[in-house]
């Protein structure tokens, strides 16, 4: 028997079988009797799980619905952990279009539902409109802001914050999804654009904006003398040892202060109090047995929290509605309640390979029913394969893009790409999903990215992450201290300098129209950095030193770039109108960076010369998609490409990847793997021979000697250092006349270096997708009671864990103590002792969340997206190398919701130094897509040696690996062209600028130090005209109009960018007269400087070198203009 839902009020019912959607029927209930009644609807679930596939369900049913989920916080009761402000936001969205009625059907999770909530009152009278052309005082709406609890800071990242410069507002609203910058003219809004937190530009116009409440817990004045007063009526004790009380007193939020939400208002509402008496409600799952689970849960913490004098805490009752509560105010409201009914079962369908055709089964069904039947691909990949089969075995059918159009057709049998993840029967209709066709099938989750850019060039001279006392390196003096930035007038008004402290308290003032000969040092860790003296001429030698040995290393690269320019490959042919229809099927719009890396690959692949490119991007970042163009190119050829993956499992995800995107398209696809038996293993190679097979992904088997191509023309590697070193020499072979691909997480230092020295191409791919977090990191002592409340965070939310133990031979005796510790999880065991078909039933159980917790090995550090899975502990952590800690810890945060990281260690103080920075690292680097920069780290932690040899390795460490590799690039160009090394000749164009006025980024324009240093490198990085107009332009979308010193700053470069192809060695400017200084035969017209000294009275040489120009010029615009007007005349045509 199963349950079907009844309204008994509306006398209709409505079956669900057990095999039938329940998702289906409340939508077709609401639409068919709720909807023009004007009543919503609000759905308790047992789970979170449940709410979410729900809402996605119910959404593809009907579209038209507006679907509303409350999540939860996602943390334990009386965590010391806020909830993320995505997660906050989306909160107090939910809450206000609640009070607003703005909603159809709300799903409600148990444990969001029995927690108590702001007052209704406080949402309606926090919320507020305004709109482009509204009369507001910009100061009383920074106050508005700030008692809404609006964060002030620098630069808006996260819902809850605002930014202030001028008469321009940056905010970030709760509840939406982007952020706005609004421009007053005077005390009107002028304007309202959405920028991006990247890269802070404008992007499009709006007219209005709702803001709601920063956070459910008020920090105005109010908020604060209500959250005083009840604290000290509530708790005993010293306040002045409660810093919880302190932060709170002073109006800063502190973490996990949401356990205290009722001390912040007089009295608090249930989720009840927003609900209208006449809305309807409807239970799913076994809520009673929920609520005493997670009411126990918080009875049980609250033991184990209750006694700290510190923190004192509030008892379940201040904070939960009690069950018996909950059910009683459950019962105010008109319920759709059960009843029962006898199912209709769907007949077993599963494909049976074993048979031929395989769809017998299916055959048979459709046989057997009058009813018309849709079947569900979960992508259009997977759609294409059952296409192919349904055609294989004889069933007519159509292809349907919606249910709205399944239902219009006329057609006994559709397919169709749908979310649903069951299927059901209902009155006149069939829908079969993949999970009753292929019940071993592995469900893949699309991701959604925004845009961001990224400079891989910059990395390593990267001044962003200075701080004081850091090791620096200025080309011309060598290695010291950063100390921060000064303003200093020296004459002209107010400049500022970087200021670097050298050997015997020496101290160098770097303007920052010179921050392109400053670069962070890199080569080794800070402590063991040299620092050098200023004039003692130690630097020079240093340089001279390095200088002899990348004479040999210059000479040998050069070597091997003369035998890559004399290979030759195959230069493929771009059929534009296939490539923008291919590109089309990409689901979301490439990032700056990712698009960046796709043209470079497109360059190497028209070139004659073998492609060999590395693309270093995190999980999830897009770099599959660059090796998907790259294949439909070759492919389009008449050439054959090869996958190459380290792991079977990463095989079959990449077969699906493939599939989907070329499920349009007459490419055969085909995998080698244990999935697949021998005889369809040889059938496959056969046509791979015979050039039957387009694509062939697979992992090291496709590298054995009885592999043989028609015509291969591309080569993508998939995490290329996985591979052993008979591989790695097969790899190599490839390199000699195909297009070579690899794409790498994490680069090991050598690999990283080779892409540096120019030994390979190299792209960056550094933009996380929409809404991934970071993952927050802990590095802590490994006890019982942290692995426990990991765990227990994670179950909260209906997730799944992954428990890394690295020792084969004790993995069994740590099964055991975990399960006992944790008596409601299903553990599984996965570690690469285990026989092949074991380990793939394990890591499949994983994928259904049939277990949902693994404990394993490393065998997962390269595995398919598991997006339910976002905590991963790792016993032990300091065993691993850091590009192996941040490759584990990737295996979690694969969807928006917060991933946590538990790096278990037994004592600190038994750890080695390096074992100290490599967890300090990857703690620090939490930043999604941090692999390129833990590289670099972990390029300082190493030291030299490994990546060049001892020999270099000194010279390196003495100069720093930025410097290191400028002077080999700077050798490789003068060899090129023949000449001697020239170590007096400058690295970098050092022309000396001085317009005799203040250029700088005012404090009053740019207030954040860390900032303006930012925008100082950046501009001194500026190499033409048009890179710094979009700087400029971003300035001023930024920060507003330019006061006259950034005028003049950008001024400077522009003149510095004009002089960077001349032989100007010096520019003196002031408002009466001009110096321009030439080096020793400089390439200048000499007819023109005959022409201008005879016949223009104000220029006049100042030495063999130097013109002196008498002219009297106030305006530095117009100043620069004229020397550029001038150098213009001078030109050697």
């Amino acid at each position: 028997m199963s349950a079907s839902l009844v309204n008994s009020s509306l006398g209709n019912s409505f079956h669900i079988n057990s095999n039938t959607s329940q998702s289906f029927e409340i939508g077709r209930l609401f639409c068919d009797h709720l909807e023009s009644s004007g009543k919503s609807l609000n759905i308790f679930t047992a789970s979170v799980f449940e709410a979410t596939r729900l809402k996605e369900e119910i959404s593809w049913f009907f579209p038209k619905l507006k679907v509303n989920h409350l999540p939860d916080w996602e943390t334990l009761p009386y965590d010391q952990i806020s909830p993320h402000p995505d997660l906050i936001s989306e909160r107090l969205l939910t809450l206000y279009e609640m009070t607003q009625k703005e909603f159809d059907i709300n799903l409600l999770p148990l444990s969001t539902s029995l927690h108590f909530l702001p007052p209704r009152s406080y949402i309606e009278q926090f919320s507020f409109n305004f709109k482009t052309g509204q009369d507001v005082d910009i100061n009383a709406f920074k106050n508005r802001l700030v008692e809404n609890g609006y964060l002030y800071v620098d630069k808006v990242l996260n819902p809850g914050e605002f930014a202030m410069r001028g008469g321009i507002i940056d905010l970030y609203p709760m509840g939406s999804i982007v952020p706005y910058r609004i421009d007053f003219f005077d005390n009107e809004i002028d304007s309202i654009r959405t920028f991006d937190v990247d890269t802070q530009r404008s992007l499009y116009p709006t007219n209005k904006i709702k803001l709601l409440p920063a956070r459910e817990c008020p920090l105005d004045e109010n908020g604060i003398s209500t959250f005083r007063q009840n604290y000290r009526e509530r708790f005993e004790g010293d306040l002045a040892k409660s810093n919880l009380y302190k932060s709170i007193s002073k109006g800063t939020p502190f973490a996990g202060m949401e356990w205290y939400l009722p001390l912040f208002f007089d009295g608090m509402d249930s989720i009840f109090d927003y609900l209208d008496k006449d809305d309807l409600v409807i239970q799913m799952g076994d809520l009673s047995k929920s609520a005493e689970s997670y009411w126990s849960e918080a009875e049980s913490r609250f033991r184990l929290y209750a006694y700290d004098a510190e923190r004192p805490i509030l008892q379940p009752k201040d904070l939960l509605i009690s069950p018996d509560d909950f059910f009683k105010k459950i019962k105010q409201h008109e319920e759709i309640k059960k009843t029962k009914h006898a199912p209709e079962n769907i007949a077993i369908v599963a494909i049976d390979r074993d048979v031929s055709p395989p769809l017998d089964r299916l055959k048979t069904f459709i046989k057997c029913t009058a009813k018309r039947i849709l079947i569900c691909a979960e992508g259009l990949g997977r759609r294409e394969s059952l296409f192919e089969l349904l055609n294989q075995s004889s069933i007519d059918f159509s292809v349907v893009e919606s249910w709205d159009d399944f239902v219009a057709s006329s057609e006994k049998i559709s397919l169709i790409t749908s979310p649903i993840h069951q299927g059901f029967i209902q009155k006149d209709y069939v829908v079969i999903t993949e999970n009753e066709i292929f019940p071993n099938f592995v469900r893949q989750t699309k991701k959604t990215r925004r845009n961001k850019s990224f400079n891989n060039d910059g990395i390593v001279k990267d001044l962003t992450e200075l701080s004081i006392g850091d090791p620096v390196v200025h080309e011309q003096h060598g290695v010291g201290r950063y100390q921060g930035l000064v303003d200093l007038d020296y004459g002209d008004g107010m400049t500022e300098f970087l200021v670097l402290h050298y050997d015997k308290q020496d101290k160098l003032y770097v303007p920052v129209s010179q921050l392109h000969l400053v670069s962070r040092y890199s080569g080794g860790p800070a402590e063991s950095a040299p620092i050098h003296k200023l004039g003692s001429g130690s630097w020079e030698k240093s340089k001279k030193r390095a200088l002899l040995q990348i004479h040999d290393t210059a000479a040998e690269l050069l070597d091997l770039y003369a035998k890559r320019s004399l290979q030759r490959g195959y230069s493929s042919k771009i059929n534009l109108n296939d490539y923008v229809s291919f590109v089309e099927g990409f689901p979301f719009e490439e990032t700056v960076d990712q698009k960046e890396a796709i043209e470079r690959v497109i360059e190497d692949m028209e070139s004659a010369r073998p492609m060999d490119r590395l693309i270093c991007g995190d999980v999830g970042f897009g770099k599959t998609e660059v090796a998907l163009r790259a294949a439909f190119i070759s492919v389009l050829n008449g050439k054959q490409a090869i996958v190459l993956v380290p792991t079977t499992l990463l095989a079959e995800q990449h077969f699906n990847n493939f599939s989907d995107r070329f499920a349009k398209w007459p490419i055969k696809i085909e995998e080698i793997s244990r999935f697949k038996s021998k005889k369809q293993q040889l059938e496959s190679l056969e046509k791979l021979e015979e050039g039957k097979i387009d694509i062939i992904i697979g992992t090291h088997r496709l590298l054995q000697p009885d592999i043989k191509f028609k015509d291969l023309g591309l080569v993508v590697i998939d995490e290329e250092h996985r591979f052993g070193v008979r591989q790695k020499e097969k790899l190599k072979a490839f390199r000699r006349n195909v297009d070579v691909l690899a794409l790498t997480a994490t680069p090991i230092p050598r690999t990283l270096s080779m892409a540096m020295e120019g030994l390979r191409e190299f792209s960056v791919i550094a933009t996380p997708p929409q809404k991934r977090l970071s993952i927050k990191t802990f590095v802590v002592n490994h006890s019982q009671g942290i692995i426990k409340e990991a765990v227990a965070r994670e179950f909260n939310r209906g997730g799944q864990i992954y428990f890394l133990h690295n020792e084969v031979n004790t993995i069994q005796s740590m099964h055991e103590k975990l399960s006992a510790l944790l008596p409601d999880a299903k553990i599984g065991v996965a570690h690469g002792q285990l026989q092949e078909k074991e380990l793939e039933r394990v890591m499949q159980d994983f994928h259904q969340q049939r277990i949902n917790v693994l404990l394993c090995s490393t065998i997962i550090e390269t595995g398919i997206d598991i997006p339910t899975a976002n905590t991963i502990i790792m016993n032990r952590a300091d065993k691993f190398g850091l590009a192996q800690l941040h490759q584990l810890r990737g295996r979690v945060g694969r969807s928006h919701h917060q991933a946590y990281a538990y790096l278990l260690i037994d004592e600190e103080r038994k750890l080695t130094s390096n074992a100290k920075k490599r967890l300090e690292a990857i703690q620090l680097m939490e930043d999604l897509g941090a692999g390129y920069h833990l590289a670099m780290h972990d390029l300082e932690i190493r030291g030299a040696g490994e990546l060049l040899g001892d020999n270099q390795s000194g010279q390196m460490h003495e100069i720093g690996f930025s410097l290191y590799m400028d002077m080999l690039n700077h050798a490789i160009k003068q060899l090129k062209k023949g000449e001697k090394l020239d170590l007096d000749l400058p690295l970098a164009s050092n022309k000396e600028i001085n317009l005799h006025t203040p250029a700088i980024l005012t404090q009053a324009y740019c207030q954040n130090t860390n900032e303006r240093l930012i925008i100082y490198k950046r501009l001194s990085s500026c190499k033409t005209r048009d890179q710094l107009k979009e700087l400029k332009e971003e300035l001023v979308d930024r920060f507003g109009v330019m006061p006259v010193q950034t005028k003049n700053l950008i001024l400077f470069h522009e003149l510095r960018i004009d002089l960077i192809s001349t032989d100007v060695i010096k520019i003196d400017s002031s408002q009466t007269i001009t110096e321009i200084t030439f080096k020793n035969n400089a390439d200048i017209d000499p007819i023109q400087m005959i022409d201008l000294l005879q016949n223009d009275r104000r220029f006049k040489m100042n030495g063999p070198d130097r013109i002196k120009i008498t002219a009297s010029i106030n305006d530095t615009s117009d100043r620069v203009a004229f020397i550029i007007k001038t150098l213009n005349q001078l030109k050697s045509n």
